[in-house]
């Protein structure tokens, strides 16, 4: 029996491709999915003026702080409408940076009253033109409480950026219930 001569590497090459599926990269996404990103698309396109919530964590690297600033201040700047909550961290950056470039722009939804605030967080946040209470939510623990103001912030913007840590719990939660409605999200981590 004749010996057949040893198949050249681009023989090889091309038995092997032919054996492996197209990566899934290469899939096109859900006909759903398709809307969904169409939708995201056109609204980062969107030169118009948007309600972008923003939220994140109590406690907040210093050098991040500035930056959360530095977002918040650029966003009142070019005329988008901001929605925080009233605790310290992130929202307190929001808040602070908001009323120095135009109060008007800036509503703060409070999980419980404003008696129920931290002291050092009342005396920036009298300064809120647009400040939501909700007393009837006092008697909640304030993660309960917190989740059901998050749920109504989102429920009022049209984008949601989100500053957390890996086991902020209440805020990836947050994060999810936000895409879920389809809200364009942006998720960064401080860890």
């Amino acid at each position: 029996m004749p010996e057949l001569p040893e198949p050249s590497n681009a023989a090889r090459f091309e038995a092997n491709a032919s054996r492996q599926r197209v990566t899934r990269s290469l899939d096109l996404p859900a006909l759903g999915r398709i809307d969904t990103l169409a939708q995201e698309l056109a609204m980062l396109q969107d030169r118009g003026k948007r309600r972008i919530a923003i939220l994140g964590s109590r406690h907040v690297p210093v050098v991040s702080i500035h930056l959360v600033e530095l977002v918040s201040r650029s966003l009142a700047q070019e005329g988008h409408n901001l929605i925080t909550s009233g605790a310290q961290g992130v929202n307190a950056a929001v808040i602070r940076s908001v009323l120095e470039v135009d109060p008007a722009r800036l509503t703060v939804l409070l999980p419980q009253s404003l008696e129920r605030q931290p002291l050092e967080s009342r005396d920036q946040l009298e300064q809120v033109l647009h400040l939501v209470e909700k007393p009837e939510h006092d008697e909640l623990p304030l993660p309960m409480a917190s989740s059901l103001c998050n749920h109504e912030i989102i429920s009022r913007c049209d984008q949601l950026i989100c500053y957390a840590f890996h086991d902020s719990e209440t805020l990836l939660s947050s994060c999810r219930t936000a895409e879920d409605l389809g809200k364009v999200v942006s998720l960064m981590f401080f860890d």
